[in-house]
């Protein structure tokens, strides 16, 4: 190992005794080693304080999608999402489909790859999110929260069109959204096309801006076709020994 990148790595490390006798050791076989040793554990533990606060919970992996039961779907699209270059650019990947299409699952596995490759994440439902800065009751706790949902790299809301909201809660997201606005991505996934927003959001003149600042940077998906979660449904019950019976 070169000097120079010894000390680059030290540095990383903060490990200034070895910077200060870098002579003495750079060409010892123990100094990589450490190093190493070192670099591997801070990622590991930064990993897992990242997935801890990430919120993503389980899923399955997209190596376990069956590509062939949606009757459309942008498969590049979605293996475009995982290889994460959307990230630097702060292209907004929105997934639309009806329920149980797979929607989250592909949401949960591309934001667990950004995990893995260093990113900060935040996975949430609509429900989840707007109801949390609905309930908040001072100016100071709302912006400490709205700031919460902007601060990490990649932030993921999930579901929305399943419930309606009030005003005040598209005034909140169009916060988040706006604030997030060409500097980091929002995944998206939703139930109900974006010109049938005003159903989701009745009377809310922010929509259209929310909408705006989404689409002007993004990739727009379109899942269709019958829910996984019927199909499996389906299957449980036609295999069960209590079925075979009847």
């Amino acid at each position: 190992m070169t000097p120079d990148l010894l000390i680059e790595r030290a540095q990383r490390l903060h490990f200034y005794g070895l910077i200060e006798h870098c002579d003495e050791v750079q060409n010892k076989d123990w100094v990589e080693t450490l190093l190493q040793w070192e670099e591997d554990a801070r990622h590991q533990r930064s990993f897992e304080r990242r997935r801890s606060t990430a919120h993503i919970e389980k899923f399955k992996p997209l190596a376990l999608f069956d590509w062939g039961w949606p009757i459309q779907c942008d498969r590049d699209a979605i293996e475009g999402w995982m290889r994460l270059n959307f990230i630097k650019d702060a292209i907004n990947p929105i997934l639309c489909g009806p329920n149980g299409i797979g929607k989250t699952m592909i949401a949960r596995n591309v934001a667990y790859e950004a995990l893995k490759h260093g990113h900060t994440v935040h996975f949430t439902t609509a429900s989840q999110m707007l109801d949390r800065l609905e309930r908040v009751d001072s100016d100071r706790l709302l912006r400490q929260r709205i700031k919460y949902y902007i601060h990490p790299t990649l932030l993921v809301i999930a579901g929305i069109g399943m419930l309606s909201y009030t005003t005040r809660h598209a005034d909140l997201l169009f916060e988040v959204i706006h604030h997030r606005y060409e500097k980091k991505p929002t995944f998206i996934t939703m139930t109900k096309s974006f010109s049938e927003w005003r159903d989701v959001f009745p009377n809310a003149s922010s929509v259209v801006s929310i909408i705006d600042r989404l689409v002007h940077h993004s990739k727009i998906v379109t899942l269709d076709g019958p829910s996984f979660r019927l199909k499996e449904a389906n299957i449980n019950v036609l295999s069960s020994p209590n079925q075979e019976k009847l």
